[in-house]
């Protein structure tokens, strides 16, 4: 598929959503790469948008028009809401910010209907492998349970010990006297859960031809939702709680003023490494504008996938969130929570995570 891009054409998507070129989740195999399309239009640069698969392809691409000594540079621009691509830290993905924003106008909603109707909800956020998203957006609101697999580096991620934090959180709340509130989790919890832990769950699922269980069919927050209530009720506990589900609705939001500068500077930032001969790499720039490669060769494991930028749980921003910006049983709660739950030692936040 053909399009030609000219001024008229780009000035009119750049405010736009979503993507003004058809996108693709192929993924080639090695097999399949060919110079033909590449020398008969006499292509000088290849220029990749999107996530760590396309950045990964897109590695794959360069070695392979290397070994055929063809003369064609390539260059990736980190585009995906996940903010999952092993920028500089401090550094995000194009889209991440715009999706943020997104996600937390629609939970500021439903924390003030939490808030309102005296409710609990469980909010699940996008992102495949890492909880930025989740935990932008949790923090941005203050939500009193933010849940992401990187908080599971000393246990393994269950739902048992999923619904263990809910729950903490949850009578935390009651002993402060806040009956309602918001938990939001990332479905990248399932990406670190084995197939047998998800069979075992009790919910329903189709299963595709290999044996796995088809989580796109489902919603996430509908899951958590239900072996929540059914948690509550084994705790006599008189609590309603709804999911949400934050997807496909902030995927294709228009840009904020954020992400409109961030996707210029990283056009720009294209055209001045293609003319100092770089390839192979990512364009990026930092917060003063100042734009640098970054070389896919040194962000690639030993098969070639470049590995993707979880939350980084060691910097300050991270514990101050979860030191002081969440809700949740610790020791000198244990005697309130007796009231509520039979073992409250169990559902310790450090403990449940072995922090």
């Amino acid at each position: 598929m053909f399009q030609d891009i000219d001024f008229a054409f780009a000035d009119h998507i750049l405010r736009q959503g979503g993507s003004a070129l058809q996108m693709s989740r192929h993924k080639p195999k090695d097999e399949e790469f060919s110079t033909d399309f590449f020398v008969k239009h006499n292509v000088e640069l290849l220029v990749t948008i999107g996530g760590d698969d396309t950045a990964s392809t897109a590695n794959r691409i360069s070695k392979y028009l290397k070994t055929k000594n063809v003369s064609i540079q390539n260059i990736h621009v980190p585009k995906t809401i996940d903010n999952d691509l092993p920028l500089p830290e401090g550094q995000p993905t194009f889209g991440y910010q715009s999706a943020k924003e997104a996600g937390v106008r629609i939970a500021q909603t439903v924390y003030e209907d939490a808030r309102t109707s005296g409710n609990w909800f469980v909010v699940a956020a996008m992102g495949r492998e890492a909880g930025h998203l989740a935990f932008g957006i949790g923090a941005a609101v203050h939500a009193p349970m933010i849940i992401i697999p990187e908080m599971f580096n000393k246990v393994p991620v269950t739902f048992e010990n999923i619904m263990k934090l809910v729950v903490s959180t949850i009578v935390k709340r009651k002993i402060l006297g806040i009956p309602y509130g918001m938990v939001i989790i990332s479905e990248g919890v399932f990406h670190f859960m084995s197939d047998e832990e998800i069979k075992n769950s009790g919910i329903h699922f189709t299963y595709d031809d290999h044996g796995h269980p088809e989580l796109g069919n489902v919603s996430k927050a509908h899951i958590f939702n239900i072996l929540l209530q059914e948690r509550l009720k084994d705790l006599k506990l008189n609590i309603k709680s709804r999911p949400v589900e934050l997807g496909y609705e902030v995927r294709c939001v228009n840009p904020i003023a954020f992400d409109l500068l961030y996707c210029s500077m990283l056009g720009y930032g294209v055209k001045k490494l293609f003319d100092k001969g770089h390839t192979g790499c990512m364009v990026t720039t930092d917060h003063i504008g100042d734009i640098k490669p970054l070389f896919l060769e040194d962000v690639t494991n030993e098969h070639g996938k470049v590995e993707p930028r979880l939350v980084n749980l060691k910097s300050q921003k991270a514990d101050l969130i979860f030191e002081d910006g969440l809700q949740y049983i610790t020791p000198g709660d244990y005697e309130l929570a007796r009231e509520y739950l039979p073992h409250p030692e169990h559902y310790d936040f450090r403990k449940v995570l072995n922090w």
